[in-house]
């Protein structure tokens, strides 16, 4: 991991209480979907940031175990998900014994590992016949307000680069099986307040220099003010497909 790389997987922590407001969950189809093999409901929710995706596991009734590294990221996952244990630990070296889990989800946070040894990882502590499922919240620029949000945050420089290549990473890995990739339409209800939030929590403004951040979030704001489509509106639509993967892994 780069030293760029890894410092933006750190920043999150000093912005987690935005992170937490501002980020969209995830559809129960897809978390249905992403265990639906697994053969139990013993599941490891991996980096679980704030506990967007933790919520929606526990929703389905299974025993959740969230390992998240960072400080303010788990303290806010500790509030939202208090049926989930919660443990600090990273994916390259998970906190709990071989074999505890028959499901490890990844909710946004496959790109900032370190890939190959976290699948390692992940083998170990899955029971025989369980599954890895990955999933990213992303979003699509479709309209004429979110292709000029890209440009402002400058999305050419994007560290996840959706399912296609993740599960690549995943079936090139020889104790996984089969990958199979599905995805939803996640329309998210957005107001200029959660708009600029959420600006606040993404990676590459977290680790601006701060008259940058100053500059990025005075233009989103201009954005939401000024642009037809945006201006005087109490809510509009923020486009996210949540993409997923699934394998088994080999016995």
């Amino acid at each position: 991991m780069s030293d760029s790389h890894g410092r933006r997987a750190r920043s999150f922590g000093a912005v987690a209480d935005v992170y937490r407001l501002a980020r969209p969950g995830y559809p129960p189809a897809a978390v249905e979907w992403a265990l639906e093999h697994a053969p139990g409901r013993d599941v490891l929710d991996l980096a679980a940031g704030t506990g967007k995706l933790t919520e929606a596991i526990l929703a389905t009734g299974a025993h959740v175990i969230a390992v998240e590294p960072l400080d303010g990221m788990r303290r806010e996952l500790a509030k939202a998900a208090p049926d989930a244990t919660v443990l600090d630990g990273t994916a390259e070296r998970i906190p709990i014994a071989d074999g505890s889990v028959e499901a490890v989800l990844v909710g946004q946070a496959f790109h900032w590992f370190d890939q190959p040894r976290a699948l390692d990882e992940m083998a170990r502590v899955l029971r025989p016949g369980g599954v890895v499922g990955l999933l990213w919240n992303l979003r699509e620029d479709g309209a004429d307000w979110e292709q000029r949000l890209s440009q402002i945050l400058d999305a050419g420089d994007v560290v996840s680069a959706g399912s296609e290549r993740e599960a690549a990473v995943l079936a090139e890995h020889d104790r996984f099986g089969e990958v199979e990739h599905r995805s939803w339409p996640n329309p998210v209800p957005f107001d200029r307040e959660r708009l600029l939030a959420w600006t606040r929590s993404t990676s590459l403004v977290a680790t601006m220099p701060p008259q940058a951040q100053h500059d990025t979030l005075a233009a989103v704001a201009e954005l939401a003010d000024t642009h037809p489509e945006l201006r005087g509106r109490e809510s509009f639509a923020m486009p996210y497909v949540t993409y997923a993967v699934r394998a088994r892994r080999r016995d």
